[in-house]
């Protein structure tokens, strides 16, 4: 009796992954037609450029403080309850973008609009944060530890496929309608299937399986506790790096918006194939930094690619050309994020026990938010007291970001250590290690190899 319970209950566990790769891909489509518009939305609403650091920087911080609050939740109610009354909460705050879009183009209270958005979109931000932890806590106990990266890296490969194809087709859309002067009537609807997208996501959430894992009080610890014990911990030096790391990031991170769309004058469809071309590179490696995860551990992964990431916005300084940004620029960046942000959610399952999660992946984000809401307003100042002759303003802001990375990756990599017994990474053999021996191009059915010997066992 118990062998066929455990089998009835893989099967749910397998049903439900499969479920949340589906919920994924719809997820990354409301992504790819709203969330990744933010910014240019705010652009065609004629924001100032501190308007639109401030779109990072307060959201960056909300985000995370609702995810604190909301943890809590957990003790009371279902992580599948939670997830779908957020969803469909945050589906109602997609009406309220379409509505300034709909002001915008009839002329009306047209200077508000831009501190509307502001308001609006934080109100969203909050109420789709309320679900992170509960997700975090539910897909934990539905993927083995065996093979979680290459499980994770599985959906973020379906994820990163169906971002790259919607956002350009988003771009030539709204390019389009911009040529017609339309361009407020080509954010309402895509607003709006971002929106229906949402919605999908619920259908998904509903059918799942989710295990009985009621938090109780006695799993949890304040955030001045975290806080405390986080220098003497593996779990809290982990999460101020990923804090100060963010800080960094972001005080360039707001820019590279408005920099290719007021200062370079590119297209949509220019600007998303920069901003996309790094997913694209991304999904090359994706599922091969999985396999490497599973194998020499996560840290491996992050100290590899915690290196790489400072490089990124320094190289903005050498040309504004479209061709060189996608092929230099973006190409570090695809290969550093896919195994930096796969590694670093996977090691926050390693360092934490299960009934612990939800906490402290609030926590954990919480002191992300803060460095996004410190990093993007830092950049909000420099863009406006800093008066410079010798290069462009946002490129000075690009190199501060690039060394304040390179100081935050080098100081606090080497106090992390690896939670799970994993293969030793032979240094003579890195490369070999770094370089698969097959390339796969993605497609919608998985990945196609060109050519070459076996890679992994």
């Amino acid at each position: 009796m118990p062998k066929r319970k455990n089998t009835s209950i893989k099967k749910l566990h397998k049903k439900t992954r499969h479920l949340s790769i589906k919920e994924g891909i719809f997820a990354s489509i409301r992504n790819s037609l709203g969330d990744s518009y933010i910014a240019p939305f705010a652009i065609a609403l004629n924001s100032s450029n501190s308007v639109i650091a401030m779109l990072s920087s307060i959201t960056g911080l909300l985000g995370p403080i609702s995810q604190w609050q909301s943890s809590r939740l957990l003790e009371k109610y279902s992580r599948k309850k939670i997830m779908i009354i957020s969803f469909i909460f945050g589906s109602i705050a997609w009406a309220s973008l379409i509505l300034l879009a709909f002001l915008f183009y009839k002329g009306i209270l047209v200077s508000t609009l831009p501190l509307l958005l502001l308001i609006f979109f934080a109100i969203y931000i909050i109420i789709v944060s309320i679900a992170t932890p509960a997700w975090f806590s539910w897909m934990g106990d539905v993927v083995d530890e065996g093979y979680r990266g290459k499980w994770f890296s599985k959906r973020n490969y379906a994820i990163g496929i169906t971002t790259l194809i919607f956002t350009i087709l988003a771009a030539f859309f709204l390019d389009f309608f911009k040529k017609n002067q339309w361009t407020m009537i080509g954010f309402m609807i895509l607003f709006s299937l971002a929106l229906i997208s949402r919605l999908i996501c619920i259908y998904y959430f509903k059918k799942s399986y989710e295990p009985k894992n009621r938090i109780t009080k006695k799993s949890y610890f304040s955030l001045f506790q975290f806080i405390k014990n986080a220098p003497s911990n593996n779990f809290g030096k982990f999460a101020i790096f990923r804090g100060l790391l963010e800080f960094a990031a972001h005080i360039a991170t707001p820019f590279f918006a408005v920099y290719m769309l007021r200062n370079l004058g590119f297209s949509y469809v220019t600007f998303m194939a920069v901003v996309l071309s790094h997913t694209l590179f991304g999904l090359f490696i994706m599922k091969w930094w999985g396999k490497f995860a599973d194998k020499y551990g996560n840290y491996q992964v992050l100290k590899i690619t915690a290196i790489l990431i400072p490089i990124y916005p320094v190289l903005w300084l050498i040309s504004g050309s479209p061709i060189f940004l996608i092929f230099v620029p973006s190409l570090v960046k695809g290969v550093a994020l896919a195994g930096f942000n796969l590694s670093a959610g996977n090691f926050v399952y390693d360092s934490v026990k299960p009934k612990k999660r939800a906490l402290a992946i609030s926590y954990y984000n919480l002191l992300n938010g803060v460095g996004i809401f410190l990093g993007a307003g830092l950049g909000a100042i420099l863009v406006k007291v800093l008066t410079i002759s010798f290069m462009d303003t946002i490129l000075f802001i690009f190199l501060i970001s690039g060394f304040a990375r390179l100081i935050v990756s080098l100081t606090m990599i080497p106090f992390i250590k690896e939670i799970r017994k994993t293969k030793k990474l032979n240094s003579k053999r890195v490369f070999h290690s770094l370089v698969p021996r097959r390339i796969r191009f993605p497609t919608f059915g998985g990945a196609y190899e060109l050519v070459g010997k076996k890679g992994f066992k």
